[in-house]
């Protein structure tokens, strides 16, 4: 049976991607967009079965607004993924407060606003799947990524939460983890050179300088290789909780998590003894 959509962030680059692979196999999709404009050619193409919808999703009144004319058009939604965002770029000192706080609206707020709107309509169907991208900058932190990565590590635990408190009604999760896509131009994003970047400070000139000489320089994925994977992804029966679209991150995530559980083996003593004498019942 076919499938019913929501894409959040479906103009470019992998939402836009993900949105014509539903479209491609016969499934009917609501896409969002800031401007419905960047929507025409879909609808031009797949006439009935793509709703485009203009939304902002920091905007939390009309995300409920647009959520519920999805469910009602299609008459149910079955898989709602969450892609909008963006990255911030800049050292911790860099950034201003407007800066990090949009960045958190759009990314762990916005995200937030659309499960919260979704989730009765599949709590009464007893089934769907949420689909939440973060990236691999949500399992690792590097220089320069402190906003975007901070955003990127809540909605990881905000996701995994999620997972537990829904499982009951028969809904999935499934935090998607991407590496770098070629979604411009066919090119891997620099984010040094593109997209939200904070106002210099001098005094990171030199890191800033090193990170470019790699940035967007890594072999980057295929767009419509990552959409033909999440297809695999909601069409399992038991999908996972977590999955890494790309391979090029696995072993410094590997090797993260490795220097992780050495750290806290190593400082085992010390947690004993930050444990203190045990306290039962207010006595020690």
């Amino acid at each position: 049976m076919s499938k019913v959509w929501l894409v959040t962030g479906s103009s470019r680059g992998l939402g836009r991607c993900f949105v014509e692979a539903a479209l491609g196999r016969g499934d009917q999709v609501a896409a969002t967009a800031r401007s419905t404009e960047s929507l025409d050619d879909l609808v031009a193409t797949y006439g009935d079965a793509v709703l485009p919808l203009a939304m902002d999703v920091t905007d939390k009144a009309a995300v409920f607004e647009n959520v519920k004319r999805a469910a009602e058009h299609f008459g149910r939604l079955d898989v709602v993924v969450n892609n909008a965002g963006y990255a911030q770029i800049g050292a911790i000192e860099e950034l201003t407060e407007a800066e990090l706080r949009a960045q958190l609206e759009t990314n762990v707020f916005g995200p937030v606003w659309v499960i919260q709107a979704a989730l009765p309509y599949l709590r009464e169907q007893r089934a769907g799947h949420f689909i939440q991208l973060s990236s691999a900058a949500g399992l690792i932190a590097m220089p320069l990524g402190g906003a975007y990565q901070a955003s990127r590590w809540a909605i990881e635990a905000l996701g995994e939460t999620l997972a537990k408190e829904v499982a009951d009604f028969g809904i999935k999760v499934t935090i998607v983890e991407p590496g770098g896509f070629a979604t411009r131009e066919g090119k891997n994003p620099n984010p040094l050179a593109n997209g939200h970047v904070a106002e210099t400070n001098p005094a990171y000139d030199g890191l800033r300088h090193r990170l470019a000489e790699v940035a967007g320089k890594q072999p980057a994925g295929d767009p419509t290789a990552a959409a033909r994977a999440l297809l695999k992804v909601v069409d399992a029966p038991n999908p996972p909780l977590r999955v890494l679209f790309g391979k090029g991150f696995y072993p410094m995530i590997q090797q993260a998590y490795t220097d992780r559980l050495a750290t806290w083996a190593e400082w085992q003593d010390l947690s004993a003894e930050a444990q203190g004498a045990e306290i039962v019942g207010g006595r020690r």
